[in-house]
């Protein structure tokens, strides 16, 4: 089976899915089987793989082989790409790695036939197709499950929708070829999904790993996603939708997954979110959709272990080893990133520790000793201030479960999110933030034990600066910067837009709007002659 054909797959190309974790990620047998084939269907494996697609590269951990054919577990990885697509194409980050891909994300000068865009792509449609599978074959076998893997399915077009705009869309298992759909008629479609597959979803609770139901979506993932689109609902349809974006965040903000504010054994609450034990250290009243993480039989080179090994250097142990021998020294924050912390550009060459003190934050989680603070050398790592936000250790003082590969689950979607969507939708919507909306900044400043802000000081590009204090690393700036109209068009070159090496320039440069989203890649325009490529590319 050829890629074209993986992502549209035919309904004679049935697979026998069999689950080997009980949790919803784990290690899976994909085997074709005859299609005249009459068979129960493994309702347990294939609602497994529709998260664990998330998670894992394939079937047999980070070493086997990789669902998506013709390309590996890293180009395709769904955190890895993610990641790139929405980090490392802005200023909050850059690489010194000479990978096919790297160079353009770091230059904002990818084209259709960049390969990590074209794996995160049909890493999507993977997820598609599995539920698409699951919908079809396991329909009135659990209504829960189904609501999930329905929500999933949505939550794969929404990634699809804001990274590709214009894309091709399916319900179901078929031999022809995809209709295109436009990003506001898909907008639509999500919203009508989400919302009519949200009863049926798990009821809210703060869970642990020892608890029934972690890791998969409940009720408020659902309430977040909606919250997340209608942040965003000017650039996906033209219609602004603030209150609506309040609305479904509030829902999240007054539900059971609470700000995790209790700091342990030396480590701040903010740290416990991304170490080894976030599923059992408490950390996880947070956790709205952990993707599961175990060294021992969950493995991936593309998700919570990339996020560390990529961003740490084996200098960098100063507080304890970070839980993994993997440091692969390659990304890094570019100084306007840093200067969210210290903006007078004084950020000190000192340990993890010590930065975080000396910017009275704890969430400044840089290290800078023998580290540039601007970036002067794309390809050399030491050029830029290391990030050490996700380490594998143990807040208990615990080891990990494999020395190589880790523990610490991936929180896709948290609490903290539905807070500064609440704050920002608040002051778009009135032209003046409420006290309810000022104290929902101020209530993540305080668990990051830094001073309040003042409401006359907490402007729209303060909280587009909080949001990137708070969710660094974690997939969003991307999409935030465009909201903005600090990504590309017409203000793209503007001072406050502009990053070290933005458009291959070291002072920054703007760069045209249509790359505010990404070319559908040329493989998938060549084989579907009914799609037609975004403007521009």
């Amino acid at each position: 089976m050829n890629l074209k054909q993986f992502k549209y797959m035919l309904p004679a190309a049935a697979i026998a899915l069999t689950a080997g974790l009980s949790s919803c990620v784990g290690d899976l047998d994909v085997t074709p089987i005859d299609p005249s084939t009459t068979m129960t269907p493994d309702e347990a494996g294939l609602y497994t793989k529709c998260y664990a697609n998330m998670a894992m590269a394939g079937n047999s951990g980070a070493n086997g082989d990789c669902d998506i054919d013709g390309l590996d577990g890293g180009t395709t990885g769904f955190v890895r790409q993610l990641w790139n697509a929405n980090e490392l194409v802005t200023d909050e980050s850059i690489c010194c790695w000479g990978d096919p891909g790297i160079p353009q994300f770091n230059f904002n000068q990818w084209d259709a036939s960049h390969p990590m865009l074209q794996g995160f792509y049909y890493r999507l449609y993977a997820g598609i197709t599995y539920c698409n599978h699951y919908l079809d074959v396991c329909a009135g076998i659990d209504a829960t499950r189904e609501a999930e893997v329905r929500f999933l399915r949505a939550l794969y077009y929404y990634y699809l929708m804001d990274c590709f705009g214009n894309v091709p869309f399916t319900t179901a298992l078929s031999t022809e070829s995809p209709d295109q759909i436009q990003r506001a008629d898909l907008f639509a479609w999500i919203e009508d999904e989400v919302k009519d597959c949200m009863g049926n979803m798990l009821q809210p609770a703060a869970r642990t790993s020892a608890d029934t139901g972690y890791g998969r979506a409940d009720q408020d993932a659902a309430n977040l996603l909606l919250a997340r689109m209608y942040l965003n609902a000017e650039v996906y349809t033209g219609k602004a939708r603030w209150a609506d974006a309040k609305t479904y965040a509030e829902k999240v903000i007054n539900g059971p997954h609470k700000l995790w504010t209790t700091g342990k054994n030396g480590w701040s609450a903010y740290q416990m979110l991304f170490m080894g034990d976030n599923g059992e250290n408490g950390a996880s009243q947070e956790a709205i959709l952990p993707l599961l993480q175990d060294g021992a039989t969950t493995t991936s080179w593309g998700t919570t272990l990339f996020l560390m090994a990529s961003c740490w250097k084996d200098d960098m142990d100063t507080n304890g080893d970070y839980g993994t021998k993997e440091n692969w020294a390659g990304n890094r924050a570019r100084s306007q990133f840093i200067k969210k912390f210290f903006p007078n550009g004084n950020a000190p060459e000192a340990t993890i520790a010590d930065m975080a003190a000396a910017a009275g934050d704890n969430r400044a989680l840089f290290y800078g000793i023998d580290r540039q603070l601007v970036v002067t050398n794309p390809s050399e790592f030491t050029s830029g201030y290391s990030v050490g936000k996700f380490r594998n250790t143990y807040s208990t003082g615990a080891s990990g479960h494999n020395s190589q590969f880790i523990d610490a689950d991936f929180f896709l979607m948290r609490a903290a999110e539905a807070y500064l969507i609440a704050a920002e939708a608040d002051l778009r919507e009135d032209g003046d933030l409420s006290d309810t909306g000022l104290g929902y900044v101020n209530a993540l400043r305080s668990r990051a034990g830094a001073k309040e802000v003042s409401k006359d000081n907490c402007t729209l590009d303060y909280i587009l600066d909080e949001r990137s204090r708070e969710l660094y690393y974690e997939g969003f700036r991307r999409t935030d910067l465009v909201r903005y109209g600090y990504f590309g068009g017409e203000h793209s070159g503007d001072s406050k837009a502009l990053w070290e090496w933005k458009g291959g320039v070291q002072n920054g440069q703007g760069f045209e709007a249509f790359r505010n989203i990404y070319a559908i890649p040329a493989e998938d325009i060549n084989a579907n002659p009914k799609l037609k490529q975004n403007p521009g590319y």
